[in-house]
Formats: C-alpha cells, structure tokens, sequence
C-alpha cells in the first residue's frame, strides 16, 4: 500500500503531466467547444506532446481519455460531438495520465462564460472542501479525518455530498486500496502512513445528493436536477504531512508545505 521512494519520484512526474494538461484547458477559449473536440485535444497533448498514455482510454471498456461531466452530471460524463459548451455552464474534467507504468488522477470545474452566481459558489466551495480533505493528510491522521474535514465544510454552505463515489489508491493501477470516503467521523478509519498515495476527489450537490446513473452506463447525474461539482488531486502522505502530485500552478500557497 506504501510506495518507496523511486515509486514516488515516477509518481510526482506523472503528476506534474497530468498538472500541464489542465494548464492546456485553463488557457483554452472552451465556449463553442464540444466535450469530444476537448477530449480529442488532451488526447493529442498527451500522447504527441508529453509522450504519454492517456490512463482512462481502453480502462473498464471506456473509449475515451476523460470524463467530462456537464452541470448536472456528477461524473463519469461521456465526451459527445453535441455536448457543446455554452455560456453559464459548469463543466468537470477528470483526467488520468500514465508514464513509465505509474498514473495520476485530477479533475478541475470549469466556469464557462458567466456563470451565476450561484453556480460559482457551490464550484468555489468544492475546491476548499477538496482542499480541507488535503489539508488533513499526515502520518497517523486516519480517513475518517479526511471525510470529515469535506462534510463538514459542504454542510456549512449547504451542499450535499456524493457518497456513491469516492477516492482511491493509485499507483502502477488507476484503482488500488485504500477507498477514500468524502464523509465519515474525526479518528476513525485507515490510520496513515508515510508513503500512502491516494486521490481526494469530492463531489458536492447543490440540492439532495442522490444520484443516478444513465441508459449509457456511465453518465452519473443528480437524481433532482441539481448541479453537481467536483475537483480531485493525487497525494501522498509524506513524514511532516502532505505532498500534492497534481498541483496546478494556479493552486500554489493552498496547501500545506511539503
């Protein structure tokens, strides 16, 4: 369940990819665009560019390189040519990456256009809870901390957390132990140790947090409508407390130091 130090090191590099992918989103014009012409792009930078593999590709029968989850859809969204982006949506992109046999796992909500500002809030509160999750990662925290630290920040604010889905080891496999809840109690569960990689990945409703999922057999949408954001880094726990793998540079001096 630990990774030694190489192990680690091939982590951070992967990454550090995966964090300039979404700097490829973050300076695209993404209004007009449509989720498959998006993934087509990632598609491309990965494997052109960085000289990578796109992790999600061909994983559990998926044909695409990300998820891309629409307003109310709360993951696992499937890129489509008539999904396009308009003005006012909120969109998630879920993004996994592979190089030299060990993957990382983000995703990021977008706000495309102008956005209400309602909307704005509940993405702007996902990243803080995701943030209060990471901010709770050090050896002999437990996972319950982790879960805690989200919950509770969503119900301040109002929102309803996803508890179908939820984080999980990673390394040379996209899923491995522990499964990371985004809910739970303070000094309960997994104690952690020094070397655990695992992503945090929470999913906050505007309404219930009920979900369904589509005729596809992937698409996961709110089971009133809602809208749904989510964002998700790759950590590990490290001897004085937390390193963030996926970081983005827009995130720098968020967390904790390393």
């Amino acid at each position: 369940m630990t990774k030694r130090p190489q192990e680690l090191a091939l982590l951070a590099e992967s990454g550090r990819l995966l964090a300039s992918v979404f700097r490829l989103l973050d300076r695209t014009s993404l209004g007009g665009l449509s989720t498959l012409q998006i993934n087509d792009m990632v598609d491309h930078f990965i494997v052109h560019d960085l000289q990578a593999r796109p992790a999600s590709k061909g994983q559990y029968g998926y044909g695409f390189v990300l998820n891309a989850s629409l307003n109310n859809v709360v993951c696992h969204g499937v890129p489509s040519p008539s999904d396009v982006l308009r003005d006012g949506d909120i969109v998630n992109f879920d993004i996994t990456l592979e190089k030299n046999g060990y993957i990382a796992d983000s995703s990021k909500t977008y706000l495309v256009g102008d956005v209400e500002p309602a909307a704005r809030r509940l993405v702007q509160t996902t990243h803080e809870a995701l943030w209060r999750g990471i901010r709770a990662v050090r050896p002999g925290a437990r996972l319950g901390d982790i879960g805690w630290a989200i919950e509770r920040h969503a119900k301040r604010h109002g929102y309803s957390v996803v508890r179908e889905y939820c984080g999980h080891g990673i390394g040379r496999e996209m899923h491995e132990q522990p499964q990371v809840l985004h809910f739970g109690m303070p000094g309960t569960g997994l104690a952690l140790r020094e070397g655990m990689v695992f992503t945090i990945e929470p999913m906050l409703n505007r309404g219930r947090r009920r979900v369904r999922t589509e005729a596809d057999g992937w698409t996961v949408v709110t089971s009133d409508g809602s809208l749904s954001a989510q964002f998700e880094h790759t950590v590990a726990v490290t001897a004085s407390g937390v390193s963030v793998l996926t970081l983005r540079p827009d995130e720098l001096g968020l967390g904790p130091p390393e």
